[in-house]
């Protein structure tokens, strides 16, 4: 079996799936207390830097996904799949778990 090298210049999101590069999470509150990482609330703010080709219609036709890279989202705070590459955390969502556009 050969080994895979991971990067996020060879991950393609399938279908109407989107690759989201996870902003930091606030290390202190607004009083200026100091959080351990258990205490950390997961972020729900991310970049988006790939984008599947969307999903497939009953037609076969593709249906566009209405993001693109490079766009910040708010996405829901349990969904999709947590990838950490390197020290970067990543999460693979689908483009339904996707709340807004962050301007």
């Amino acid at each position: 079996m050969a080994a895979v090298t991971l990067s996020v210049a060879n991950v393609k999101p399938l279908g109407d799936r989107v690759f989201v590069k996870v902003s930091a999470s606030e290390e202190k509150t607004a009083g200026g207390i100091l959080l351990p990482d258990t205490a950390k609330e997961k972020p729900q703010v991310g970049e988006i830097v790939a984008v599947g080709p969307g999903k497939r219609n009953d037609d076969g036709s593709r249906q566009e996904v209405d993001v693109a890279i490079g766009d910040k989202v708010l996405y829901s705070k349990y969904a999709g799949t947590d990838i950490k590459i390197g020290s970067e955390e990543y999460v693979l969502l689908s483009e339904k778990d996707i709340l807004a556009v962050v301007s």
